[in-house]
């Protein structure tokens, strides 16, 4: 079995999109409600983009991708690719699924509405440029974190001068 089979069985299993089917009231069970969980981790929208990735390249469609990935990314992010994957499903253009859905954004969330609105046509080249997407966000969650270490050596420092 290769890998991208593998990958996509993973994903399907894990992230296999119920709501419609509650909606629809086919299925027997209460319906379930994700609620993202909140994370202070400078990283966690570049991990999540990372999974986001992964679901295109196995050959994910892109809603069923977005709605995949939405329960392990950040509130902000989180909100925009629920939404997406809601209004693509639906049959809504991309250019209309990709945009602003209300509510405070960040700017990962703002490049990937930006960035799928232009690669509508392909999800190969949405996977590419979620990916690059993904190193930026680890850049600067890496140089956050550099400033704010050279800060507390700065602060450090000071206090040493003192004594």
């Amino acid at each position: 079995m290769s890998w991208a089979a593998l990958l996509l069985a993973t994903a399907l299993l894990i992230g296999a999109d119920t709501r419609p089917r509650t909606r629809a009231g086919l299925t027997g069970g209460r319906p379930t409600t994700r609620t993202p969980t909140v994370r202070d981790d400078p990283l966690a929208a570049a991990s999540c983009l990372d999974v986001f990735v992964a679901c295109l390249r196995s050959g994910m469609a892109v809603s069923t991708a977005a709605s995949a990935t939405a329960p392990s990314a950040p509130a902000p992010l989180a909100r925009v690719l629920n939404r997406a994957a809601d209004m693509l499903a639906l049959g809504a253009e991309p250019a209309t699924a990709w945009t602003d859905a209300g509510g405070p954004q960040d700017s990962s969330a703002d490049a990937l509405m930006r960035l799928a609105r232009r690669s509508a046509s392909s999800g190969a080249a949405l996977a590419q440029g979620v990916a690059e997407l993904a190193d930026q966000s680890r850049h600067e969650a890496a140089a956050a974190a550099s400033a704010a270490a050279e800060r507390a050596s700065e602060i450090g420092r000071a206090s040493c001068r003192e004594r």
